[in-house]
């Protein structure tokens, strides 16, 4: 599977189901009529490109969204949910951050208090376990997978899968002035209180 592949199936899954548990569930079934070696490389695709969304720029944005504060796993998920935006908004995204403010998903969140987000919550955990979920299906053997799965994952990725520090420099979204100067559209729909 290569990325142009990767992102038609992403793009599917948006087209075809709505929110996180119907696409993760449609995923999962387009997944298992694959073969294992796609299935594979589905996860390699998706690591890729959440890499390439692991920056300090995007980390200050979620900072934003989520009131000046985002955990590390908390910002993995949320570059998760950046892939389930489908390929030009991620695309977007990853050159200016800011850009998260024209999305639809982000613009729902505004003026919501955070506890009420619940399904709207722009993470998405799950999506980094359904190639394995997949691959088990295939492999008969559902949740005894894991190994195997990321065994075979690490062996397609071969030396480029190691994982860096995010990209770029770091910066504190809660310094009003610099968020507001690299961060104008966010800063003005999540002010921090």
């Amino acid at each position: 599977m290569d990325i142009d592949s990767f992102w038609e199936l992403i793009e599917e899954c948006r087209r075809r189901a709505q929110g996180p548990d119907e696409r993760l569930a449609w995923l999962r079934g387009a997944l298992s009529q694959r073969s294992p070696a796609e299935v594979v490389q589905f996860q390699v695709r998706l690591d890729e490109v959440t890499h390439e969304a692991f920056t300090w720029d995007l980390w200050a944005a979620a900072d934003r969204i989520f009131g000046g504060w985002c955990s590390d796993d908390g910002f993995c998920y949320f570059g998760l949910w950046m892939v389930g935006l489908g390929r030009e908004a991620f695309t977007e995204v990853v050159a200016d951050s800011d850009a998260l403010a024209a999305t639809l998903e982000v613009q729902g969140l505004v003026g919501r208090p955070r506890e009420v987000w619940n399904g709207d919550w722009p993470g998405w955990e799950s999506l980094d376990y359904v190639a394995m979920e997949a691959y088990g299906i295939l492999a008969g053997v559902d949740d005894e997978c894991g190994e195997a799965f990321y065994e075979a994952v690490d062996a397609e990725q071969g030396d480029g899968g190691g994982n860096s520090g995010p990209l770029g420099e770091r910066w504190d979204v809660r310094c009003e002035d610099e968020a507001v100067r690299r961060l104008p559209r966010l800063s003005a729909m999540f002010p921090l209180r």
